[in-house]
């Protein structure tokens, strides 16, 4: 028998459904982002506050494959159709300079002591949380526009990187081997895509007969999809992120063509309705508040790393998009790809885990990326609103320069 602690477990199912309440009572430009939300109540109910639910194995599990789930609809957003060329091009440029600064400075911080590897220190500043800030952006209908296109690129790239990272150095002590494995995942992942293709065209119509049945033939085959290739990452030695981000490509690339508004409605109900809060409450309930509060330098190194965020992911978007965005959108850009979240606690644990990085830095990390969370989307927003309805005409969401 698996022990369940079902208090602990309804507590998080309470908290979901209070954050979402809390944010849907407030005007929309003062809501905050419901994920954050979800964090600060998770610290709350944890053990270093009021101590209401305990994490356990059993509500890990859910934990992760709410993570799962976020990184899925990461991968879903990411359509190639729509931001090759231009977009992608600037996103992994924006990403490969962000990298080389993350590094450079994760250098300097080690060489000063105040962190002990820049490896672990400069990965976790060189992410973007496009996974959480698509909620965000599609709430306020910028997904779709021109200035939503470039985010996308730059945030797909800002997240699909790391992950690499992770799969491929940060988690193992054998990169050669990884990267053998990965190729080999690619390779298989690229069969399914390719079979989901072929098989998704044909039977689209068995598909849409059973939309609105209790069969629900298309999310069943779309949860058969994630956790194989959740399953498959797991007994290859790969991050399970990597799984969740392939296989909504691989939905995206399998539904192209079709109306998908009721499709994705459904895996929005399931994901952000049920799965994905457990993995940001958990994530708030994990955090380490005494450690954050142990010293002074702990407590300054939360403002130091929230600015770096800015620094690292904000300085290319200002530099390599010029040109194509005007000074307004640059700025949008920048702070939107300086919101950080999922991978800071991925890349935080693994170092904590592996000795690489001290409590005090992980914490103050994951807190840096809290409020990123909380006050970035407000500020990007802010730039952004009445911005995109004025200067796009009608279509100009869909046509993005190639050269």
């Amino acid at each position: 028998m698996i022990h369940v602690d079902t208090s602990s477990f309804f507590a998080i199912v309470l908290v979901a459904a209070v954050a979402a309440t809390t944010v849907a009572m407030l005007p929309r430009r003062l809501a905050p982002p419901v994920v954050v939300v979800e964090l600060i109540l998770g610290i709350l109910i944890g053990p270093q506050v009021l101590d209401l639910a305990q994490p356990d194995d059993f509500i890990g599990f859910f934990s992760n494959l709410g993570l799962g789930m976020l990184f899925f609809f990461a991968g879903y957003e990411i359509d190639f159709e729509r931001i090759r060329g231009r977009p992608l091009t600037l996103g992994a440029w924006g990403w490969m300079l962000s990298i080389a600064l993350a590094y450079t400075i994760g250098g300097l911080l080690a060489a000063a002591g105040v962190v002990i590897s820049f490896l672990y220190t400069g990965s976790a500043l060189a992410t973007t949380a496009i996974g959480t800030l698509i909620p965000i952006m599609r709430d306020t209908g910028e997904l779709r526009t021109r200035f939503g296109t470039f985010l996308l690129a730059a945030g797909g790239v800002g997240e699909f990187g790391p992950i690499l990272l992770i799969t491929l150095i940060l988690s193992t002590s054998h990169p050669l081997h990884e990267a053998v494995v990965l190729i080999a995942f690619v390779v298989l992942a690229l069969g399914v895509a390719l079979a989901s293709i072929r098989l998704a065209r044909p039977g689209w119509s068995v598909l849409e007969s059973t939309i609105e049945a209790s069969s629900q033939l298309a999310v069943r085959i779309v949860v058969v999809l994630i956790f194989g290739l959740l399953a498959l990452t797991e007994q290859l030695g790969l991050d399970i992120l990597l799984g969740g981000f392939v296989a909504g490509m691989i939905t995206r690339a399998s539904l192209k063509g079709h109306e998908l508004q009721v499709f994705e409605s459904k895996l929005t109900a399931v994901g952000f309705g049920f799965l994905v809060p457990f993995f940001f409450v958990t994530s708030g309930m994990n955090f380490d508040l005494d450690a954050l509060g142990a010293s002074t330098s702990a407590m300054l190194k939360l403002p130091l790393f929230l600015g770096l965020f800015l620094v690292v992911r904000g300085a290319p978007a200002l530099l390599l998009y010029r040109g194509v965005l005007d000074t307004r959108e640059r700025a949008a850009l920048a702070i939107f790809s300086a919101t950080e979240l999922p991978l800071v606690v991925a890349i935080t644990t693994i170092a904590t885990e592996g000795g690489h990085m001290r409590a005090s830095t992980s914490a103050a990390l994951v807190g840096a990326a809290i409020l990123s969370t909380l006050i970035f989307p407000f500020v990007g927003l802010a730039l952004r609103r009445g911005v995109a309805a004025a200067a796009e005409p009608p279509g100009a969401a869909e046509v993005i320069p190639s050269g």
